[in-house]
């Protein structure tokens, strides 16, 4: 399976998954296009720039360097900040398990969560399955809270201006942390520990205003962990959609972008607008997906069931197209709504009479 998904990355260096593609990735479970790349661990950015559909995504180099700042002068000092907005212990103990390899990090991670001892603990790494492939990630922080529970702490520069943060952010910042909480319960299972130890409370620690000041927020991520659960379980096995592909499929860089063309095409996409903000592809995507019923949105595409192309949709809406069996309930909402349509404009805009006609 490796020398495979080495075979379709071709020379350049993978791309390891994170919260934030997992995130992406069970927001649309069935876009197998993203989980073959993501799998593979290709670069998508680069990819959608060398094809000719760059997209303006990501953090600006500026958030960069705030968010790393902020997180440095947190850490500081044993963490000496952080434990004052968390309002922990100054006796409780800081282990940083950083290490050159992922594989001693996530054996530290495993020996020092087993150990079960109060302490922050940074640096950790987890494993969770996603389609069949192991997935690293790397929570910002594991606090062993007040009772004996363990509790996320995400750290985010953005600010929490007034009391109120941007709705979209916290909504992503709960997101990422649910895969944590949800990696970490798997964890203590597997190491023969009560899951429940973790909390569903995870802590969002953001500069207040626009100082560096840290605030912590209480973010309940129940509904977050519930969503995350049903996704991955809805997620086709990658080696599955890997052996269906034609023998010799690449998607290397050094290829012409004609022929990262033509090798896309052989992974189905299941392109929605709100793909724009999550996948680096998605311009691309937007693009294949022109005249077709999935660029308006998955509310209008599940309201018409398989009936994909906008054409054949007008087409069953006039009386055109005769539908398929499978297609009539839909046809028939159709031309309803487009009598309604008409019988709106007529009153909005109603035709001149005899009398008012021009000379």
């Amino acid at each position: 399976m490796e020398s495979r998904l080495d075979q379709l990355r071709g020379s350049g260096r993978a791309k390891r998954h994170n919260a934030r593609t997992i995130a992406a990735l069970t927001g649309n479970p069935g876009c197998n296009r993203r989980a073959v790349l993501d799998a593979a661990g290709i670069d998508k950015q680069r990819l959608a720039e060398h094809i000719g559909f760059p997209g303006s995504f990501g953090q600006s180099r500026f958030a960069l360097s705030r968010g790393n700042a902020f997180e440095a002068m947190l850490k500081a000092d044993d963490c000496a900040r952080l434990r004052e907005v968390l309002g922990a212990d100054a006796g409780l103990g800081y282990q940083d398990l950083a290490s050159n390899t992922l594989t001693d990090r996530h054996e530290q991670t495993v020996k020092t969560l087993a150990d079960a001892q109060s302490a922050l603990i940074d640096h950790p790494l987890l494993t969770l399955d996603v389609a069949g492939q192991t997935v690293y990630l790397e929570p910002d922080l594991i606090a062993y809270a007040h009772h004996g529970r363990l509790q996320v702490v995400e750290i985010k520069s953005f600010a929490i201006v007034d009391g109120q943060a941007d709705s979209a952010k916290v909504s992503a910042a709960a997101v990422q942390a649910a895969v944590y909480v949800l990696a970490l319960r798997d964890l203590l299972q597997r190491l023969g520990q009560d899951p429940s130890t973790v909390s569903h409370e995870v802590v969002l620690v953001c500069p207040a205003d626009f100082s560096f000041h840290p605030v912590a927020v209480v973010l309940d991520v129940r509904k977050q962990l519930s969503t995350l659960r049903r996704q991955l379980s809805r997620l086709a096995s990658v080696t599955d959609l890997i052996d269906a592909l034609p023998a010799g499929l690449s998607f290397d860089l050094a290829l012409d972008p004609d022929e990262l063309v033509t090798a896309l095409a052989h992974i189905e996409a299941r392109y929605a607008p709100e793909c724009l903000s999550s996948c680096e592809l998605s311009v691309y995507c937007r693009n294949e997906a022109l005249g077709g019923t999935a660029a308006l949105g998955r509310p209008v595409r599940e309201a018409l069931g398989g009936i994909s192309s906008v054409e054949k949709v007008l087409a069953l809406a006039e009386g055109r197209r005769e539908p398929t069996p499978e297609q009539a309930e839909a046809a028939a909402m159709l031309q309803a709504a487009l009598r309604l349509r008409n019988e709106a404009l007529a009153s909005a805009f109603p035709a001149p009479s005899a009398s008012e006609s021009p000379s």
